[in-house]
């Protein structure tokens, strides 16, 4: 007896050593997860009181703050419960110190932080995010103008990101020390851009919608940094953090299916997937294989503008600037395939929380992935992410159709709620692939995605 007890006290104290020298000694990926859910990479944008205040600004007859506010703040601009110790603030918004004081600054899980089946995650994609309202609202509350240099979104739950990236890299030498006058890159608000979700990225070699970048690149995730207020310097010395940062996000896992999935009928689906789809999107399981491929714009056939809208000049400046130069080599070995006009089809790891589906959002479920006749031509939602928003047949979020376009007495912030696929960049056509399956043939598919 007494030697069970010495021998249980001896297992007892080797866990605990290794579990000192663990915390002593993080992973990388540990490290990374510190680093993004405890550190501010970007100044301030606002003062600390333009978060307390920016109810004054969303409605006349509003006298005192709608309660519970943090509640009330998340649902107007579409953010989520933070799954980590951030204050009062929700993802993607944090504390951070400026020069003379504290304030608020975006980081990246405002656009890389979601939330599903009333659950955040860190690494999905925020599409229910209106970042156009979010800038200008606070702005307003801090007393200044709410005039943005550029429209940041025009549909909810999706950016300009293409727009960010041009209007900031305009603003910087190649070496990022800021320039007196702006570069003229190409500056268009029309590319509708809906947000990837970061688990995907450890089966890539190629990133961004287009494979235009390598997977491998740390400084790729570094753009967002790129406010006025930051000194070229910070870039190298942050390097190390965001390598760190990287493994943590190659070390993410996508969320389970929360329902209850037919197992004979996702079987049935799974050969279905592998006849249909999977020369594109991979097969899944333990000996998984993804092809990495870039569909053409004539075969694929859905909105060209992303493409299309990336500037040579964007393209020329960030790949002699300093995120350019991370390893020129990554460009000519990772990237054959941009020569390929089109997009890269991506892995479907987690599909089931990704809505709404293509490039640009355009798509609410799956089952209209697979049906391109079905698929609504306008439409709005609650923009809500719990249970009751979501629909288990389809694979998506719940939508109301819309027969007309919108009123034109809406507010712009109203307007933001509707996606309507005749405008430009937000078409939905395009990936008819599935259009030759019967209904039950669609539906076993869906059901095996549930299993992924």
């Amino acid at each position: 007896m007494a030697k069970g007890r010495l021998a249980a006290g001896a297992a007892l104290s080797g866990l605990a050593m290794i579990s000192a020298l663990s915390a002593a000694n993080p992973s990388a990926a540990e490290r990374g997860e510190t680093a993004l859910l405890q550190r501010a990479f970007n100044p301030p944008s606002w003062s600390a009181q333009s978060y307390k205040n920016a109810w004054r600004y969303w409605d006349r007859g509003l006298r005192d703050p709608p309660q519970p506010y943090d509640a009330a703040f998340r649902e107007r601009y579409g953010l989520h419960p933070a799954p980590y110790a951030n204050g009062d603030y929700p993802m993607g918004l944090r504390e951070a110190r400026g020069l003379l004081s504290k304030g608020i600054a975006t980081d990246c899980l405002l656009c890389h932080g979601g939330s599903i089946a009333g659950q955040s995650y860190v690494g999905l994609g925020n599409t229910a995010l209106d970042i156009q309202a979010l800038f200008e609202d606070l702005a307003v509350a801090d007393g200044r103008s709410p005039s943005l240099p550029f429209t940041f979104s025009n549909v909810r739950g999706t950016s300009e990101a293409g727009a960010m990236a041009a209007y900031l890299l305009g603003w910087r030498e190649p070496n990022l020390t800021m320039r007196t006058t702006r570069l003229e890159l190409g500056l268009r608000d029309d590319l509708c851009e809906d947000v990837p979700a970061w688990w995907l990225l450890k089966k890539k070699k190629t990133m961004y919608y287009t494979g235009s970048g390598p997977a491998r690149s740390v400084r790729s995730l570094m753009p967002f940094m790129l406010s006025p207020l930051t000194l070229p310097s910070t870039f190298d010395r942050e390097e190390p953090s965001f390598r760190d940062i990287q493994a943590y996000i190659l070390n993410l896992q996508p969320p389970k299916y929360p329902f209850p999935i037919d197992q004979g009928l996702a079987q049935a689906g799974e050969t279905i997937f592998s006849q249909t789809c999977a020369r594109c999107h991979g097969t899944y399981g333990e000996k998984w294989t993804y092809p990495n491929k870039i569909v053409p714009l004539e075969e694929i056939g859905t909105d060209p503008n992303r493409y299309y809208g990336i500037s040579a000049a964007l393209r020329t400046h960030y790949n002699r600037s300093w995120f350019g130069r991370e390893n020129p080599g990554w460009l000519a070995d990772d990237c054959k395939a941009t020569a390929t006009a089109g997009y890269q089809a991506p892995p479907l790891d987690g599909i089931w929380a990704t809505a709404p589906y293509f490039h640009n959002g355009s798509v609410p479920t799956v089952y209209h992935v697979l049906d391109s006749k079905a698929r609504p031509g306008r439409f709005t939602r609650s923009y809500h992410t719990d249970q009751d928003a979501y629909d288990p047949i389809k694979l998506g979020w719940k939508v109301q159709v819309l027969e007309q376009p919108a009123d034109a007495t809406l507010s712009r912030y109203q307007r933001r709620k509707i996606y309507d696929t005749t405008l430009p960049g937000r078409s939905n056509g395009g990936h008819t692939f599935g259009d030759d399956l019967t209904d039950s043939e669609r539906l076993a598919v869906i059901e095996y995605l549930k299993t992924l």
